[in-house]
């Protein structure tokens, strides 16, 4: 699967850990920075271009770190297209992906360990949408939803 991944400082040690892995899974990853470890970086520099990337296919699925996950999940999700959730648990890694067809899992590297967020990766990567009916039609009307925002 083509992965995008993108991290700040507060994020940086484990994007290293999870792409590695990711190609030693035989992903191909695109890694959209921090390419160093800066203190006084900003997510929304990194999340933003891997975000464009999901919605214009150029990758399958994203994976987003910050420290706590939450801001790399708030401007991930001002994309429109973007289905990024904050991902603490095995159910909702899948869920996820599942019914909502989640393409960007947001982790904090403060949050959850390496084998956790690892764990994560790997279950939002194997989840497939559902398709069903009842989900489609609910993201039909989040698509409205930002085709009217991003017109009015």
């Amino acid at each position: 699967m083509k992965i995008g991944i993108a991290a700040d400082h507060g994020g940086f040690a484990m994007k290293q850990r999870i792409e590695a892995a990711l190609k030693s899974s035989g992903h191909e990853v695109t890694d959209f920075g921090a390419v160093q470890l800066d203190p006084a970086d900003d997510y929304p520099d990194f999340v933003i271009p891997l975000a464009k990337a999901v919605v214009r296919e150029a990758v399958e699925r994203g994976i987003a770190l910050c420290s706590s996950g939450v801001g790399a999940s708030i401007v991930a999700n001002k994309v429109p297209g973007v289905r990024a959730a904050l991902i603490h648990d095995y159910f909702s890694a899948h869920q996820g992906v599942e019914d909502d067809d989640m393409n960007i899992i947001c982790l904090g590297s403060l949050v959850v360990d390496y084998a956790q967020a690892w764990e994560l990766v790997q279950t939002f990567i194997d989840a497939r949408f559902s398709g069903a009916e009842r989900h489609c039609r609910r993201l039909a009307k989040i698509a409205a939803l930002e085709r009217e925002v991003t017109t009015s």
